[in-house]
């Protein structure tokens, strides 16, 4: 069975000033604070996410 793959993803800018949208993805992948760091299956879901809000977040492959 293949190993999925981990995605990890940091907030690096302040939800503060975005559209509910915005905020709604960062609580959505589960990040509250900044420099808060989440790891995620990676997953068409996911990606769509952090495609949504590029500019928020800091994302590495594992």
């Amino acid at each position: 069975m293949a190993k999925s793959k981990i995605v990890r993803i940091t907030q690096i800018k302040s939800g503060i000033g975005y559209k509910k949208k915005a905020k709604a993805t960062l609580k959505a992948l589960g990040l509250r604070k900044m420099q808060q760091t989440v790891e995620h299956n990676d997953s068409p879901a996911i990606r769509g996410m952090i495609n949504v809000i590029p500019y928020l977040l800091k994302v590495e492959e594992v």
